[in-house]
This record gives structure tokens, C-alpha cells and sequence, in this order.
């Protein structure tokens, strides 16, 4: 392949610092970076994959989640949820092994091989529901707020473990983070309440 002059390289470089670093191959091409251009940093070790279709300015420095970034990328409509929405917050102890994202029942889960993807399915009105829009490394990324995390976490407590929404729930009354009324109004929304409600008595 014929190299690209250093003008389109340089060009090519500066789109992808004005995107945060991380772009989908379809992005880059719509953004002005030529085809040939693209596939020669790419081959050249210039560009590096963090998922598929999802390249990073190999000079860039590695966002503070890539993984995170990387499925965002692949699956913009979805929620970052659970205890990846908990590490975004800073939240708790836990590390996830899956970046774990919700989709609206109907929608079939997205096939990624790397990184691992844990999705979670919700109603319509959950899935809505406390919904931040946050940016990493240029991705706009689709985050639920601290109290419907929270609220999450019981929801889902038989999959992820009452252990991490316990230690949430204690950390953000503890810290003041939310309301208990806030974190009922979204456990009422995922019809936990009378499983929250307990444990948020004993905590005030």
C-alpha cells in the first residue's frame, strides 16, 4: 500500500484527537479521513483496535475505561448499567468482569467478541428511566444516574449479588450522594421497593 503523505497522516491524526482519540471506522471515514490513509495507520500500528471496528490514535493516551468506550461506540443507544454504571460513579469496591449495559426488551443483544458484554433487558419505563448523558474519550455515553443504579442493583441483585447493592446503598446514604426519597422513586420504577425500603430504614 502506497504511503499516504504526511499531510493526510497529520490531517487524519488531528480528527481523531478532535473525537477524544477513539473512533469507529465508519466515523472516520465520514470525518475526512481517506480509506487508504486509515487502513495504513492502521496496518502501520498507528491506529490500534479496541474492539472491532473501534480504533484508538495508537499517540493518544488510553482512556480511563477503553472497554467501556469501546462498546459505547458499538452500541450507542445502550445504558451503561449496574456495577459499571457504579465504577463510572466511583462507587463501591467492585470491578466488573463485563461492561454491563441495558436494552429495552425488544431489542436483540448486540454480538461483540472483545470486550465481554453483559446485557441486561428492561420494560420500556426502566430503561428510560434515569438515564445521564455523560462523555469518555469523545463517546457520549449513556449512563444511569447514582439512585436508578442503586435501585438496579436490587432489581438485579440475584445476578450481580445482594452483597454489591448492599455496599452501594450504604456508601451513598452514608456519603449523601442521593436522597432515600430519590432512590425510592426509582425503586418504585423497578418494583423493589419493599426490598429497599428495609435496608434504607436501617441505614438512617
Amino acid at each position: 500500500m502506497r504511503e499516504p503523505s504526511d499531510n493526510a497522516i497529520e490531517a487524519a491524526e488531528s480528527i481523531f484527537i478532535g473525537h477524544g482519540g477513539v473512533m469507529r471506522t465508519g466515523e472516520a471515514l465520514a470525518a475526512g479521513i481517506h480509506r487508504r490513509t486509515f487502513y495504513w495507520m492502521r496496518d502501520r500500528g498507528r491506529l490500534e483496535a479496541l474492539s472491532r471496528g473501534v480504533f484508538i490514535l495508537a499517540s493518544a493516551p488510553l482512556p480511563a475505561s477503553p472497554d467501556v468506550a469501546a462498546v459505547m461506540r458499538r452500541v450507542p443507544k445502550a445504558v451503561l448499567c449496574l456495577v459499571s454504571a457504579l465504577e463510572f460513579h466511583g462507587i463501591g469496591t467492585q470491578i466488573p468482569s463485563a461492561v454491563q449495559i441495558a436494552l429495552p426488551r425488544n431489542v436483540r443483544p448486540p454480538k461483540i467478541d472483545h470486550p465481554r458484554v453483559q446485557v441486561f433487558n428492561m420494560s420500556e419505563s426502566a430503561f428510560r428511566a434515569g438515564v445521564e448523558q455523560r462523555s469518555m474519550a469523545g463517546t457520549e455515553v449513556r449512563v444511569f444516574g447514582v439512585a436508578k443504579t442503586i435501585a438496579d442493583c436490587f432489581r438485579y441483585r440475584a445476578r450481580i449479588g445482594l452483597d454489591v447493592a448492599l455496599e452501594a446503598l450504604q456508601e451513598v446514604v452514608r456519603q449523601r450522594t442521593v436522597t432515600p426519597a430519590e432512590i425510592m422513586e426509582f425503586a418504585r420504577v423497578d418494583t423493589v421497593e419493599t426490598v429497599i425500603e428495609p435496608y434504607l430504614r436501617a441505614l438512617l
